[in-house]
C-alpha cells in the first residue's frame, strides 16, 4: 500500500468514535438502508446492543487486503456468516476502540501491536439488535494469527481493489419472517460476504470514493 492511498482512505474516515471534530456525522447506516419497511422497527428510541467490529486493512505492498472471518455455525448470533472481527462493548472497555482491538485479539489473535487506527466508518444499525462502531485499522504485515477454534472457522484476506471495484458490489434478497430482504453482498470466491458486513464494506467504499 502506499503512502498516498493510506493518506486518502485516513482522510475519508471519521476522526474518532464520539469527537467528531468538525466532521458532519450522517444519519446511522444500517440493515434499513435498502428496507425501509424496516426503518420502524430500528426505531430511535429502540434498545440497540452497543457493539464495535475491527475492519482490518492489511498493508501489503503491492495489493492491501481486507482481513475477514467466517464464523462457526453454532454460534448465538450471524453463525456461519463472513464477519468483521468484532463484538459487544464490555463494561470494561472505555471507547469503541478498545472494544474492537480487545476482540479482534480475542478472535483471532491479532495483537494491537500490529494496528494503527485509521478512523471510523458509519454506525451500523442491525435488524437483529446492534449498533455497530466499525473501527478501521491498518496493520502491518507479518503478524501471526491464533483463531478461536469455537468462534472462528476461518480467517481469509480479500483485496481491497476487489472490494472497491463497484462490478463486485451486488444486491441480493432473501424472505425472512414472510418478509422479503434487500441486502448488499460481494461474492468472493468459496465466500459469501453479505447483510451487515458487506453494508459496511459499502459504507467504506463510499466514503474513500466521496460519495458520502
Amino acid at each position: 500500500m502506499t503512502e498516498a492511498h493510506r493518506a486518502r482512505i485516513a482522510e475519508r474516515l471519521k476522526p474518532d468514535a464520539d469527537d467528531l471534530n468538525g466532521w458532519t456525522a450522517p444519519a446511522p447506516t444500517g440493515d434499513f438502508d435498502l428496507n425501509p419497511v424496516l426503518r420502524g422497527e430500528l426505531r430511535p428510541d429502540r434498545h440497540l446492543r452497543p457493539a464495535a467490529v475491527l475492519v482490518p486493512i492489511v498493508e501489503h505492498a503491492g495489493r492491501p487486503t481486507v482481513l475477514l472471518t467466517l464464523r462457526t455455525d453454532h454460534l448465538e448470533h450471524h453463525a456461519g456468516q463472513v464477519s468483521f472481527p468484532g463484538g459487544r462493548v464490555e463494561e470494561q472497555d472505555r471507547h469503541p476502540l478498545d472494544t474492537a482491538l480487545r476482540e479482534t485479539e480475542e478472535e483471532i489473535g491479532l495483537t494491537r501491536a500490529h494496528i494503527e487506527l485509521g478512523g471510523y466508518l458509519d454506525t451500523y444499525e442491525t435488524g437483529t439488535g446492534f449498533r455497530i462502531t466499525p473501527v478501521v485499522g491498518f496493520v502491518r504485515p507479518g503478524f501471526a494469527l491464533a483463531p478461536d477454534d469455537f468462534e472462528v472457522a476461518a480467517v481469509f484476506e480479500v483485496p481491497l481493489d476487489f472490494l472497491f471495484d463497484p462490478a463486485n458490489h451486488q444486491r441480493h434478497s432473501r424472505t425472512w419472517n414472510g418478509v422479503e430482504r434487500h441486502y448488499h453482498a460481494m461474492p468472493y470466491g468459496d465466500y459469501y460476504i453479505w447483510g451487515a458486513t458487506a453494508g459496511m464494506l459499502m459504507n467504506l467504499y463510499r466514503r474513500v470514493h466521496g460519495f458520502l
